[in-house]
C-alpha cells in the first residue's frame, strides 16, 4: 500500500525559508503527477505547486517566484523549497499524488494524500 509522508515543516519568521519533503513508499516514477496543497481551518484545500512526470511544474500565483517544487527520483521524494515566507502562507501543507493520467490540478481530483504538516510564518 502506497504512502506519502511529509516532513520538514515548522515555524519561521516572516521572510524566512523552510523546505518540505514528501517520501513515497513506492517509486515516484509511477505517478503521473505530484504536488503540494495547503489548507487553512475552515477553508478548502488549495493547490500550491504541482509537477508532472514530464518534468513540467505549475505554481499558484501567490507562491510563484518564492516556492520551488522538485523531485528526487532516486530517493522517491517530492520537495518544496519555500522562501520569503509570508504570514498568509501559514497553513497545513499536504503532499499529493495521482496515477493514470489523472491531473493534480484540484484537490477533488487527487487520489493519494499525505497526512499533512504545519507551516507557520509569523511576524
Amino acid at each position: 500500500q502506497e504512502q506519502l509522508v511529509e516532513s520538514g515543516g515548522g515555524s519561521v519568521q516572516a521572510g524566512g525559508a523552510l523546505s518540505l519533503s514528501c517520501a513515497s513508499t513506492t517509486s515516484i516514477r509511477d505517478y503521473f503527477c505530484m504536488g503540494w496543497f495547503r489548507q487553512l481551518p475552515g477553508k478548502e484545500r488549495e493547490r500550491v505547486a504541482t509537477i508532472y512526470r514530464d518534468g513540467v511544474s505549475h505554481y499558484s500565483d501567490y507562491v510563484k517566484g518564492r516556492f520551488t517544487i522538485s523531485q528526487d527520483n532516486d530517493k522517491n521524494t517530492l520537495l518544496l523549497r519555500m522562501s520569503s515566507l509570508k504570514p498568509e502562507d501559514t497553513a497545513m501543507y499536504y503532499c499529493a499524488a495521482n496515477r493514470a493520467q489523472r491531473p493534480c490540478k484540484e484537490a477533488s481530483s487527487v487520489r493519494y494524500w499525505g497526512q499533512g504538516i504545519q507551516v507557520t510564518a509569523s511576524v
